[in-house]
């Protein structure tokens, strides 16, 4: 399959901004034919479900130092639950760091994500209408239990919700993601859509990042454990090697001096 993300492959309706990989920002414009396409990813927003950080669908502009304007600050996360107190705060990935997604039709397809077009809700096997085939890495299903029994976690996507939330109720059986941000909730950043960890609500000292774009962390990048981009190496363990290091992680009061000393020893 070809290794392009799905927000790569669809791009926003006229006048706004384009969807990208990671959020890098495509100067091209996409040709009008995939119209529908570009519809699938910019509208749809669950209801219920995980707490929402945000009503509108357009990420935060920021200034060119980063910084956000005072009266734009609000906290992403809700407060936090009595049981998760004591734990530090895991922000991960979706994208190439758990699964790998694409329209193009995958045998071997974890999920196949139905789309809905004008209030009808299409499935396999209706060939011409658009469906999102998903990947898992190998060994997320051990990672996303034991993260959930030791961090608070949340889900962070530079994707839209109508890609992603569907595709987080079908990877998260244990509820390890106490809250689930998308898209709106990023800063958009000098082409880039960034995960601004300040405005989790969380002591930073506790925030921990788990993500294979940089640019996705850029703000914060002390508090970032980076992982190598996934598409579709079934022998691929990564995240099984690094159930360790988060084992002993989750007993730190502090996450720099850890951190700093694990990107020495990389």
């Amino acid at each position: 399959m070809e290794h392009q993300s799905i927000i790569a492959q669809v791009s926003r309706e006229e006048g706004s901004a384009p969807l990208q990989e990671k959020g890098t920002q495509t100067p091209t414009k996409k040709p009008r034919s995939r119209s529908i396409l570009q519809s699938l990813f910019c509208c749809l927003c669950r209801d219920e479900g995980e707490p929402r950080a945000s009503t509108t669908s357009a990420p935060l502009l920021v200034e060119e130092n980063g910084a956000l304007p005072k009266a734009a600050v609000k906290h992403l996360l809700p407060e936090i639950k009595p049981q998760d107190a004591s734990k530090l705060c895991v922000v991960i990935d979706l994208d190439e760091t758990l699964v790998h997604s694409s329209f193009k039709p995958v045998n071997n397809a974890d999920f196949i994500i139905p789309v809905e077009i004008d209030g009808i809700m299409h499935q396999v096997p209706c060939a011409p209408c658009p469906q999102v085939y998903v990947l898992k890495r190998p060994h997320v299903d051990e990672f996303l239990q034991r993260m959930g029994e030791l961090f608070e976690c949340v889900l962070f996507t530079a994707s839209l919700a109508k890609y992603a939330d569907p595709v987080a109720d079908l990877l998260d059986k244990w509820g390890a993601f106490r809250a689930r941000l998308f898209r709106e909730s990023c800063v958009f950043h000098r082409g880039n859509y960034v995960k601004d960890l300040s405005r989790l609500g969380r002591d930073l000292r506790r925030i921990i990042i788990v993500d294979n774009s940089p640019a996705s962390y850029i703000f914060h990048p002390d508090n970032a454990v980076p992982v190598a981009s996934w598409f579709d190496n079934m022998a691929d363990t990564e995240l099984l090697d690094l159930l360790p290091f988060f084992e002993r992680l989750s007993k730190v009061e502090d996450v720099y001096a850890v951190l700093k000393k694990q990107r020495t020893n990389s």
